[in-house]
């Protein structure tokens, strides 16, 4: 988190003394703050109890989906566009690969997390599924 609000503060000191650049760096900002909502709603849920909820998945997957469309997938395009130039200066590039990078850094944790995420909420499914099999079949609940 630090290296990428350093590398977005030292973007913007750099498009304000060059005064260029800054459509790349406004591009950079606006997709890495887009998905900014999302975590705010998900910190709102956490501090309300409500994000143990559909609300928390659904702000979950949105966050997800949002970030690896925009942060990776808009943003592979906003570099390559970036990098074919010849109009950005070799360290307005290295900016770029440095901030997509990090956006890369904070997808694996991402997916990292929706992985556990969702595969304790497959266990936590599939147990509760073999327990209503077995009430089913001898109609009371099977103690360990």
């Amino acid at each position: 988190m630090l290296a990428h609000h350093t590398l977005s503060i030292l973007g913007i000191i750099m498009a304000l003394v060059l005064g260029e650049s800054g459509t790349e760096v406004n591009a950079v900002l606006f997709g890495s703050e887009i998905t900014n909502p999302l975590l705010q709603m998900r910190w709102f849920l956490r501090e309300t109890g409500h994000y143990h909820s559909f609300t928390g998945d659904v702000v979950d997957f949105l966050f997800a989906a949002l970030f690896t469309g925009v942060r990776i997938g808009v943003g592979a395009h906003l570099l390559f566009c970036e990098m074919v130039s010849p109009k950005p200066k070799w360290f307005v590039k290295v900016g770029g690969v440095a901030m997509y990078a990090v956006s890369w850094c904070f997808m694996f944790s991402i997916w990292r997390f929706a992985w556990r995420k969702s595969s304790k909420k497959y266990h936590t499914w599939r147990s509760r599924r073999s327990e209503e099999r077995q009430l089913k079949h001898n109609g009371h609940l099977k103690t360990h």
